[in-house]
């Protein structure tokens, strides 16, 4: 490694220290719409969006050390230490050169919560929490089909128990916070991306003052 680039580095790693970045967790259910959504809000608000299965997919495609240590845990039905995970969307907000994240699909559980913010010093500037009914979220999941072995009635399911169980307790911390900003993810994707802007909006004009 060059010299120049080291020192870009270091700098790069320094700063992102320096500045935290801004933060917002995106919760929901499987099936809840949270992909689309982060899509939007990338779009129209400038924010990098990092999924932590897409980081962990990612890790594992690579084919490091890390990956096969991350592949195998999976195999074995184990969960991937929060330490792995927090590593690798460190490294992402380190690299991407934005200053605003949304992080989907973790923290997963409170284990999770409390590491993350242990270890970043980063609390999130609130949480986008996509509340939608099961019935709804069991429809969406049978109806977008396409050949994810996943998407079946009975693993379906067990998602949801285990959303219920592990996730439910960590939007309850932050309401203790007032940092939950809930919608109604039941409705169509434009209403629901409506009441989106509005937060962020909202969360914006607060930034301002």
């Amino acid at each position: 490694m060059g010299t120049v680039l080291g020192a870009a580095n270091k700098e790069a790693n320094g700063s992102a220290l320096e500045k935290k970045p801004t933060v917002v967790f995106v919760l929901g259910g499987p099936g809840s719409g949270k992909g689309t959504q982060c899509a939007n809000i990338v779009e129209h608000f400038g924010y990098t969006h990092l999924s932590a299965g897409d980081l962990l997919r990612a890790e594992i495609k690579s084919g490091s050390e890390n990956g096969t240590m991350i592949q195998n845990m999976i195999k074995e039905g184990k969960i991937v230490p929060s330490e792995v995970t927090i590593k690798l969307l460190q490294k992402a907000i380190q690299e991407s050169g934005n200053d605003k994240f949304l992080i989907d699909g973790f923290p997963r559980n409170e284990e999770n919560r409390a590491a993350f913010e242990n270890v970043t010093k980063i609390e999130p500037k609130f949480v986008l929490f996509f509340d939608c009914p099961e019935e709804e979220m069991e429809r969406r999941l049978l109806s977008r089909n396409q050949g994810r072995e996943d998407d079946n009635i009975e693993t379906i399911r067990k998602r949801f128990k285990v959303f219920l169980e592990s996730s439910l307790p960590v939007v309850e911390h932050y309401e203790t916070k007032e940092k939950v900003r809930k919608i109604d993810a039941a409705k169509t994707v434009e209403e629901v991306f409506e009441a989106v802007k509005a937060i962020f909006a909202l969360e914006n004009d607060k930034a301002a003052v």
